[in-house]
């Protein structure tokens, strides 16, 4: 069977399913149960300084986006960091690293953006006997209005700042959180490889209000006739996390950080995804709180499963193998062409894919009087909206043209892929015009 063994910036795990911080990793029972679950390592849930204590609100703290089958698409929350005492966490860290010296721990952390706050409590840290830290630079609300999160998250030159102060005063991995609430997710990743990190892990949750109560006429979760934007997670979120971490993986600057993926992570192939796009470990938390912690099961089995199908051995063969197909637009072969293929033994005769196409497309498939649907390739462009919107797996796919073949919509012949398309002139990026 593959081995899931994972070793990321040093720090070992049974398999790379690790819980994010968050509600499930908030106390010592629930990370034993996680543990015993099969889970390889969590994220302890956010600590703070010590001082005025942290308080949550006392009603809803959650809000939901469903599929048409009430599936839970995604989770707006409200919650703060934790509000338990930091002494409390820190005894009941240390009380399970020893019991589980096998599983990864790491610590979350966010204190005030002052050298002495991360001076006094790293040491405290370090002596739980924890992994590593993980720096909680994207909680989108409620700790970002006090100066914190994603506050911070946002602007490179703190990332850096903060990120040396702690490689300074603590001697284990630094991990970097960061906040997909900006624009351009390479900056503050190169701000924390800048600053020293070992690592930076992503997707946090995205600002958000996921809907309105129209009676109360105000947003959901409300709180006492009132609403807050939250931070969003969820298999909603999913394609936004993969994007970044392709970004990262592929920037020259921080080509080769190690990279910890969030976001969305239901199953093994949404791990899979991760790990071909350079992610070392994964975290989940959505998914968790769902359908409980057992789901790992799944998740390690499929994994397993897939490795073995696909001749992999280890993860290592896995990660990132995917990275050097993620390109720019302006790189696109242009000379490829395909078009959209109906399998009548398949096809149910909804006319989703007539419908769609005739009305917000290329109007390239026809409809017999017997509802039989068939593509007019002169017309199709190889969208592939008919096969996004028929409900029959597999009934519609794409056939490539071969070179040499005459594109009906076109009535160009089909070149031949060039040995270097970043120089080919139909290229719309390279210098030479046709």
């Amino acid at each position: 069977m593959a081995d899931l063994t994972t070793d990321f910036v040093g720090i070992h795990s049974p398999n790379p399913f690790w819980l994010a911080s968050a509600p499930p990793t908030d106390k010592e029972y629930n990370v034993r149960r996680a543990f015993e679950a099969g889970w390889g390592g969590v994220v302890w849930k956010t600590l703070g300084a010590e001082g005025p204590p942290v308080v949550n609100v006392n009603g809803p703290r959650y809000g939901a986006i469903y599929g048409a089958d009430r599936r839970v698409l995604g989770l707006n929350n409200i919650e703060l960091i934790t509000d338990r005492p930091l002494e409390t966490n820190l005894e009941e860290m240390a009380r399970v690293k020893a019991d589980y010296p096998d599983r990864a721990l790491i610590a979350s952390i966010m204190v005030p953006c002052e050298e002495a706050a991360w001076k006094a409590i790293l040491p405290r840290v370090a002596e739980t006997g924890a992994d590593g830290i993980e720096l909680n630079f994207g909680c989108p609300h409620g700790m970002s209005e006090r100066g914190m999160g994603s506050a911070v998250g946002q602007v490179p030159e703190y990332i850096e700042m903060v990120t040396r102060w702690c490689k300074q005063y603590y001697d284990r991995p630094v991990i970097v959180k960061l906040t997909p609430n900006i624009a351009d997710i390479r900056k503050p990743a190169r701000a924390a490889r800048n600053g020293g990190a070992d690592a930076v892990s992503l997707i946090n949750t995205i600002n958000s209000i996921t809907s309105v109560d129209l009676d109360l006429m105000a947003p959901e979760p409300t709180i006492d006739g009132k609403g807050s934007h939250g931070g969003y997670c969820g298999p909603a979120v999913k394609p936004i996390a993969l994007s970044m971490v392709s970004e990262i993986a592929r920037d020259p600057a921080t080509y080769g950080l190690p990279i910890s993926g969030i976001g969305g992570i239901t199953t093994w192939r949404d791990a899979a995804e991760f790990m071909a796009l350079g992610c070392g470990s994964v975290q989940v938390c959505t998914a968790a709180m769902t359908y409980g912690f057992r789901v790992v099961e799944e998740m390690k089995a499929g994994l397993s499963r897939w490795m073995d199908e696909k001749g992999y051995a280890t993860l290592d063969e896995v990660v990132g193998r995917a990275v050097p197909n993620v390109t720019d637009w302006k790189h696109l072969n242009l000379n490829y062409v395909t078009k959209a293929r109906i399998d009548q033994d398949l096809c149910i005769k909804c006319g989703r894919c007539y419908a769609a196409c005739e009305d917000t497309s290329h109007q390239a498939i026809g409809m017999s009087p017997d509802r039989t649907f068939t593509v007019i390739d002169a017309e199709c462009v190889a969208c592939n909206l008919c096969i996004d919107v028929c409900p029959v797996e597999d009934c519609i796919d794409m056939v490539r043209l071969a070179p040499g073949e005459t594109d009906p919509r076109t009535g160009k012949v089909v070149k031949a892929e060039p040995a270097d398309w970043t120089t080919h002139p139909n290229n719309p990026g390279a210098m030479a015009a046709e």
